[in-house]
């Protein structure tokens, strides 16, 4: 018997957020891994891409904005993991102006 994996949905921005961050020197991404991980000097870095931002003002997160098991990394991944929504705050973290 064969499964079909299912794939999640990919944002609108994320392909080009990904086509972006190839074009940078020393830059390494891997998509579908929930959303991206990137590699930059030597250090991986691990990005879920929103749409929009998934906070209300004042920091409160919206509801439904984010799955139970992001918010669940959000809280005890002790390596990088990050919530975006643009190529601006993936450039802001890997230290790149």
């Amino acid at each position: 018997m064969h499964y079909k994996k299912h794939r999640s949905k990919i944002d609108n921005n994320q392909n080009d957020i990904v086509k972006a961050l190839r074009k940078i020197p020393g830059v390494t991404v891997q998509p579908n891994h929930d959303d991206i991980l990137v590699g930059y000097l030597g250090m991986t870095y691990w990005f879920e891409i929103k749409e929009q931002t998934p906070y209300k003002q004042g920091g409160e997160l919206k509801k439904g904005a984010l799955k139970d098991s992001q918010i669940k990394l959000i809280n005890e991944w002790t390596g990088h993991y990050s919530v975006v929504w643009n190529l601006e705050m993936i450039l802001k973290e890997l230290g790149i102006k």
